[in-house]
C-alpha cells in the first residue's frame, strides 16, 4: 500500500455514502495528494472506478484487504 495523505473510513456504509463522503474528503486536499478509501460495500469497487473516471482524479489503487475494499484516489 502507497504512501496517502488522509483516511476515510466508509465501512458500513452502502452506496452512494462512500462516493458522496469521498468527494467531500476530496475537496479538503490539495492536488497531488491522496486519498485512502475503506468500504464494505462490494459495489464500490466499480463505484469509485466510475468516480476516478467522471472526477479527473486518479484511482492509483484499488485492492481488498481483511474483508474490506481499499481504494487510492489522487486528487487531479
Amino acid at each position: 500500500m502507497s504512501g496517502f495523505d488522509q483516511v476515510l473510513d466508509a465501512s458500513g456504509l452502502n452506496c452512494p455514502l462512500p462516493i458522496l463522503r469521498a468527494k467531500k474528503s476530496l475537496a479538503d486536499l490539495k492536488s497531488g495528494q491522496v486519498l485512502k478509501v475503506v468500504a464494505t460495500d462490494p459495489g464500490s469497487v466499480k463505484d469509485f472506478q466510475a468516480f476516478a473516471k467522471q472526477t479527473g482524479n486518479t484511482l492509483v489503487e484499488s485492492n481488498q484487504e481483511s474483508g474490506k475494499f481499499v481504494f487510492l484516489i489522487k486528487k487531479a
